[in-house]
Order: structure tokens, then sequence, then C-alpha cells
């Protein structure tokens, strides 16, 4: 990839298809967090992004960026954290809870949520349009909460093998973000994900499970677990999930 002056991606970039792959350069080679700048948001980069342990991460006004920061932030099965006032929001049933059901509404609405310390968006015209492609290819998801039938929380991610990718939240109420990732959590880990990557550390994520690994430890298990996904594994990645679900 060459550095581009223009922001955003690059329109001379070749696409490719789901089903074609990219080489970037190793994160383990980068003295930093950004690994490459260029390229496109094409279904066949991003994926090549994730399977090798990177992903877009840009400012509007800059070229595409693609990191892989260091530490990085996972949540294990095990320590899945479930505090005593989220147990009091389950069980007076607040929300409803669905998959899939309004992927487009989920990424446009963590858009929209305004972040302290933030002056915009990351996510993007380019990143709303490419996401939603990669949920119509069956790789997206989104977890959302409902109150009083309008779509109060929620969050979206990609679902490799036994990897979910987190990528944003976003709440309308209270605790409604926290109820869709807990919810999307529990189901994600009894489907055979083996961890969830929340990519950068946040005192949110760390309230529910969230720890620190160094980006060398990430890529070894990050290798190891895609390594172990059966030869159904790339056809049962964009099994159709949609619908609605809870977790008792």
């Amino acid at each position: 990839m060459k550095r581009k002056t223009q922001s955003g991606p690059d329109p001379d970039f070749p696409y490719l298809g789901v089903d074609m792959r990219f080489s970037f350069p190793p994160p383990r080679q980068s003295p930093g967090n950004i690994v490459a700048v260029g390229g496109n948001l094409s279904p066949g980069m991003l994926l090549s992004a994730y399977e090798q342990g990177i992903f877009p991460w840009y400012n509007r006004e800059d070229p595409l960026l693609w990191q892989s920061p260091d530490p990085r932030f996972i949540i294990f099965p095990e320590k899945l954290h479930v505090s005593s006032s989220m147990k009091k929001v389950f069980r007076k049933n607040e929300f409803d809870f669905a998959l899939d059901k309004n992927f487009e509404g989920v990424i446009r609405s963590c858009a929209e949520a305004l972040r302290p310390g933030q002056g915009g968006t990351w996510i993007t015209k380019d990143i709303i349009d490419a996401y939603t492609e990669l949920h119509r290819l069956g790789f997206a998801h989104s977890a959302e909460s409902y109150f009083e039938g309008c779509l109060a929380g929620g969050c979206y991610g990609i679902r490799l093998g036994g990897i979910f990718f987190g990528e944003s939240m976003f709440a309308k109420k209270s605790n409604a973000s926290k109820a869709a990732f807990l919810h999307l959590a529990r189901f994600l880990f009894d489907d055979g994900v083996m961890f969830i990557d929340c990519q950068v550390h946040t005192d949110h994520l760390e309230s529910l499970g969230g720890e620190v690994m160094a980006r060398e430890d990430f890529l070894d298990l990050l290798h190891r677990t895609l390594g172990n996904r059966p030869p159904q594994g790339v056809a049962r990645d964009k099994d159709d999930r949609r619908g609605n679900w809870s977790i008792l």
C-alpha cells in the first residue's frame, strides 16, 4: 500500500470480493498500532484484516488506517461479568432483545452516539456501507435492546469461527447497551465462540469482564483459534442467525 493524501478509502484500489484475500504487513513487526495505510473497505479486504488481527480505525479527515493495538482488550467466557445492578435489570425484564433484527439501525445509532472526548465519529458513511454489506453476506451481526418497542441500545461486530470482533456500542437509555452486549456475549459463548475481541480498553468493557493482552499473545491466540475452525467453518461464519432470542 502507498500512503494516499485523500481521506477515507482509495477509489483506485482493487475491489476484493468475499472469497479474495490480501496480505497486510505483519502486525508483529509494527512499532506502533498502525499497520498499514490505504486500500479500501471491500469484503475481502475487511475479512483479510480481521483474520490477521487488524481492523480499520481512522478519523473522517484521515486516509484509511489499519490498526492492530498493543495491548489488545478481550473477554473470555469465564471472565464475563454480570453486575448486581445488571442482574436486577434482567429480572425486571425492562428490555426486549433481538439479534440481527435491525443491523443498519444499530450501526447508524453507534455513529450518532456522543462520546466524551471525541469531536466526531469514525463510523463514516463508508464504514456504514461496508459493514452493512458484510452483514448482508452473513459475517457482521448486531444485538439490540428494545424499550417499549423502540431501539434503545445495541452493539455490532464480526463473527469468524470461534471469535467475535466487537466494533461499537450505543445506548439511548441507561443500561441498554450493556444489556444487549451481555445477551450477545452469552449467546456467542453458548454457540462456541472462544473469546470476544474488544480491541481497546474502556472502563465500560472492563466492568463486563474485559482484560488486556499483549498483541503478540493475542495474535498467537487468534491464529490458533482460527486454525481450529472445522472444514465447514467458513460456511458456518455465514450462518443466518436472524430472529428473536433470549438468554434466561
